[in-house]
Order: C-alpha cells, then structure tokens, then sequence
C-alpha cells in the first residue's frame, strides 16, 4: 500500500509500519487560492451583562434550529488549571453540524468533513459584559474545501447559522475585524489517500484507528469529539461509503497561546480530521484543514503565535514519521 501525504501537518494520521510511504512536500508557491473580500471569520457579539446569554443558551438554540451538537466544552477550566491564568471569564469551544446540509453536501464535495462539524467559540473577556461568538463564513468554508463560494447549500447553512445566532443573542451584532487576512503561507488542506484491500479494509481501518488514537496522546493531542456520519448517510438511505468517519483533534497550548489576542481562533478549533472511503473504490481518503488558515484568516504573525503553531505542526509529522518508517 502507498501513503501519500501532501502538504503541512496540524494533525497527523497514522499507519503501520509494513506500508510503504512517500511523502510529498508542497511548497508554498504551490498553493493557489481564491481570495476574497469577505472576512473569512465572523464574530458576533451582544451586551450581556446579566449573564443570561450562556454557551448552553446558545447551544439550545442551536438545538432548537436542527442542529447536532457534537460537543460544547469549557476551556477556561483547562486554561487556568495548565497554564494557571486565563483572559476569559468564559471560553468554549463548540462544535454542531446539520445532517441534512452535510447529506446534501457530501454528494457534491467528498472533502465536506473539513466542516462536518463545524466550529465556533464562544467567549466573554475577562471583566466585560459581553459575550461573544466567533465561526467561519461559507465564503472561508468553500474557499478551503475548493467549492464555488456562491454554492447554494453552503450559503444557506450560513444564513441559518446567523439566524440562530440572533435568535440567541437578540441584541446582537457583527464586529469588524481589525486585522487584513494574509496570503496563506502553504497549502490550507493536508490530504492522504491509501489503497485498502477490497476485503480486508475493516480491519485495515481498525488498526490505523488504534495507532491514530494511540499516538495523540504521548504528543500533546486530544480527541475532542467524533462523528460517525457514515451511520447517517445509510439511515438517509444514502450509500455512497464504505465509511465517513470525523476526529476533531486540538491542542490545549494551541488554543490557548492563538486565543490571548485571537479569540475569534475557535472558529478553526478543534480540527475536523475525516477518514472516508467510498463504495467500489479501495482508496481511502484522509484529509483536515491546516495550520495555514489560522495563519491567513487571523493574520498571525508574532514569534509567540508562529512558534506554537508550527510546533503544532512538526509534532505531528514527528508522528507521522515515527510510525511509518
């Protein structure tokens, strides 16, 4: 079997050490994206100084719109008890998607586990009487998966995002980011693709997920949800895959360093990371957004910031490496 792997790492797959593997490096004038005058994250904030606005008020309206919740978890416990200090009074990271979009978008875009779920934070800063909520335009979401940004389920998954939104947070409103976005510094999708054995792939499929799982955790990953969308297609008597499988994987310094002057980052954390392999086709596909979009979204340029990510980054090439060699 043959591994190939193209572009940076923000997280890493793993396989066993009998299959051959090339890696192939892409360089920054390899990558072409489309770039528009759409900011790629929205924040929206509202006036909330009795604290009847919640990460679990919003959540229910979310609830309440159709959504599936795949997680929201606190992160100011986690911050404060690592690094023993935090510039929130509230930060979570929320994660949610709607099967219907994602049935309708798979059929149209293979890679729609990028965003399947997608993310948001959820924030108030320290002292102040906001809360705020940051996530990802379909502009963004199409320009990284490589679909058209006028796609018309893409549009509409982020008109009811916005919609739900303002039935949370009624007082609401979108801030105006006071940073340009960045050309992306290298490819802003990490992709594999690996040949199964046509009668052998389940257990083929076990294994890369046990060494997957087992890995992440000695190199400072955790796995912060999973979803198995394969199950909803066939339920929606949808075919199509063998398996379509979502990790969504984060890196608690990661969050936390990117967060002190960009809190709007959890609209990129944690990292969807799907395994799919589609019926009659031995190929399996792995594939999850880079580090490169933090890079250019949020226009990311201190020392700090950079050294955290592109740890990130050689953390999980080191395991990549480590495991397959």
């Amino acid at each position: 079997m043959k591994l190939l792997v193209k572009g940076m790492l923000c997280a890493s797959m793993v396989v066993s050490s009998v299959w051959a593997v090339e890696v192939v490096k892409v360089a920054p004038s390899d990558v072409s994206v489309v770039q528009t005058n759409t900011a790629d994250i929205e924040i929206f904030t509202s006036a909330n100084a009795d604290g009847k606005i919640t990460p679990k008020t919003i959540e229910d309206a979310f609830t309440k719109a159709g959504f599936t919740i795949s997680a929201n978890r606190d992160m100011n416990g986690p911050f404060v008890k690592q690094f023993k200090s935090s510039n929130f009074d509230t930060y979570n990271l929320f994660t949610f998607y709607k099967k219907e979009a994602v049935l309708e978008l798979v059929k149209k875009y293979p890679n729609v586990g990028l965003f399947a779920p997608m993310s948001m934070s959820i924030y108030t800063k320290k002292g102040a009487k906001t809360i705020s909520v940051s996530s990802l335009s379909a502009e963004a979401m199409a320009k990284i998966m490589k679909a058209p940004g006028n796609d018309a389920t893409l549009q509409s998954l982020r008109e009811l995002v916005k919609k739900t939104l303002k039935v949370a947070m009624p007082n609401g409103t979108f801030e105006k980011l006071a940073y340009t976005m960045q050309k992306p510094k290298g490819d802003l999708v990490t992709h594999f693709s690996m040949e199964m054995d046509a009668d052998e792939w389940e257990d083929e499929l076990d294994e890369l997920k046990m060494g997957f799982e087992g890995e992440l955790a000695p190199n400072g990953f955790v796995i912060a949800g999973f979803n198995n969308l394969g199950d909803e297609f066939e339920e929606a008597n949808y075919e199509g895959y063998d398996f379509y499988e979502v990790y969504s994987i984060c890196k608690l310094p990661v969050i936390y360093t990117i967060a002190q002057s960009r809190p709007e980052a959890g609209a990129f954390a944690p990292c969807s990371l799907y395994l799919s392999k589609k019926k009659n086709d031995n190929m399996l596909q792995v594939a999850f957004p880079s580090v490169y979009n933090w890079m250019s979204s949020m226009a990311i340029d201190t020392d700090t910031d950079m050294k955290v990510l592109e740890d990130a980054q050689a953390g999980m090439q080191k395991i990549l490496t480590g495991l397959t060699e």
